[in-house]
């Protein structure tokens, strides 16, 4: 009897692992719905710091779906799942700041956008300076969101201005082929794709 449902076991997840090797597909429709309402502050923060008030909502909708107080596992935190001893730190850095942000700080709607928008801005005329087409700087800041910007141009070179070169050799399209292939975490073109599938729902 053991061995017969260790058999039917078995064969049950085989054929579970066998529809499971394409992801399926993700609907954005409630997660941009529910990051939408966060969009007076979204506007007035973009406005800020000059980056796509939709990025930030597509941000928002694929990282907490729209949800202020989400923590995840390892530890970040709010509507765009800032990191307070990386992104955070790093904007407190740029705004002269010491320290970085608390949790509470970071579960505040306003202080959390205010701080990703800000990151993304930190990124772009930063470390991403000098990509040339827009759609491209859009594919290159959200894998660099997502999973740090060095590992986004060590994809490319060790050298950060030879990066960018290459990066600006490829068309928008073959850019993101590229990362879909090459980027060392398995998770940036999933994102990418979630990210584009939000955008297009708003």
């Amino acid at each position: 009897m053991n061995i017969r449902w260790l058999i039917v076991l078995v064969l049950f997840i085989a054929g579970c692992s066998s529809h499971s090797t394409k992801q399926p597909e993700w609907d954005p429709t409630k997660p941009v719905q529910r990051a939408l309402t966060w969009m007076p502050i979204t506007d007035q923060a973009a406005k800020e710091w000059g980056v796509s008030p939709r990025v930030v909502t597509a941000i928002i909708a694929v990282e907490s779906g729209g949800n202020p107080t989400l923590v995840s596992k390892s530890n970040a935190v709010g509507l765009m799942q800032i990191k307070a001893s990386t992104a955070g730190k790093d904007v407190y850095r740029h705004l002269g700041w010491g320290g970085q942000p608390s949790t509470s700080e970071l579960k505040d709607p306003a202080r959390n956008i205010s701080i990703g928008t800000a990151y993304l801005s930190i990124l772009e005329h930063g470390i991403l300076a000098g990509i040339e087409d827009p759609q491209t700087m859009q594919y290159a800041l959200l894998a660099s969101y997502a999973n740090g910007a060095g590992a986004l141009l060590r994809t490319f070179s060790s050298d950060r201005k030879k990066a960018i070169d290459e990066i600006n050799d490829l068309s928008p399209d073959e850019f993101y082929e590229y990362i879909a292939k090459n980027h060392p975490a398995p998770q940036a073109p999933r994102y990418l794709y979630k990210v584009s599938k939000a955008l297009n729902a708003m």
